[in-house]
């Protein structure tokens, strides 16, 4: 197995994965998802409330924030010695305090305060509740580790997702070269220069074969490579994506040993 990064920019990375099939692919996938640990508020004491927004919505709204996760610093509750009773070593405390005076104001995710300095909301831009001149809010939250099969809340990315990796061909004795496959491909990823016509960027094909349809019969093929794999991981900001690959691959290689030695045993 190979991996290779091919994009990388803030919260967003590309990698392709070679060597696999595709139940590993998914399997990876899926790990990403539901058993890589992330941090959220997963309770809220409302100590005082007078906006318009019910409890139970701003609460859910809290939950719902990603947390900048320092993954070395925390226990999950399970294998904390407290019992996940709560503790410095498994929860991290967060206040929030705001009270709109002369005019209305907005109250942002921002405005929440930390007691781990690490521990902070991964965009402080992030709306909560508007309070009227006069109203107020007093909250006491605490974070914990926890996984996407617990609730979404813990999910450390927005969006995962994989595709073949596209295998572009070009027969020179069958194609005209009309150009119908330059305007027609949605991901350019064909170029005609004179009576030359060839393919550039092809990890962005989507495999919709238009240029198929449409060019002369076996003109242009379209094929994928059975054991290689593109993928795009979206952080939500509570890690980085490639913590976020390298913990998934971890776990998937522990389970698999777990597999194997109870397979063993049988």
């Amino acid at each position: 197995m190979e991996v290779t990064i091919i994009y990388m920019k803030d919260d967003v990375c590309h990698f392709l994965i070679e060597g696999v099939d595709v139940a590993f692919a998914n399997a990876l996938r899926r790990t990403m998802l539901t058993r890589v640990p992330s941090m959220a508020i997963d309770e809220v004491l409302i100590l005082e409330n007078t906006s318009v927004m019910y409890d139970e919505m701003l609460a859910h709204r809290l939950g719902l924030i990603p947390l900048v996760t320092p993954l070395e610093d925390y226990n999950h509750p399970d294998e904390c010695d407290c019992e996940g009773k709560g503790c410095s070593l498994c929860q991290c405390t967060l206040t929030l305090e705001v009270e709109a005076e002369g005019e209305e104001k907005l109250v942002y995710s921002g405005d929440l305060m930390s007691q781990d300095p690490k521990v902070v909301p991964a965009s402080d831009k992030i709306p909560l509740v508007k309070l009227a001149p006069g109203q107020r809010i007093i909250i006491e939250a605490y974070a914990r580790l926890g996984t996407g099969r617990e609730n979404a809340k813990f999910q450390p990315v927005s969006t995962v997702a994989y595709k073949y990796v596209p295998v572009v061909s070009i027969d020179t004795k069958a194609c005209d070269r009309c150009g119908v496959c330059v305007e027609i491909c949605p991901k350019k990823i064909f170029r005609l220069e004179g009576d030359v016509l060839s393919t550039q960027n092809t990890l962005e094909c989507s495999l919709c074969e238009l240029c198929v349809k449409e060019c002369e019969p076996n003109a242009i093929t379209i094929d994928s490579k059975p054991d290689s794999f593109l993928f795009k991981v979206e952080s939500t900001g509570a890690l980085e994506p490639t913590v976020i690959i390298e913990k998934a691959l971890d776990i998937l290689k522990e389970r698999i040993r777990i597999a194997l030695d109870f397979a063993n045993l049988l």
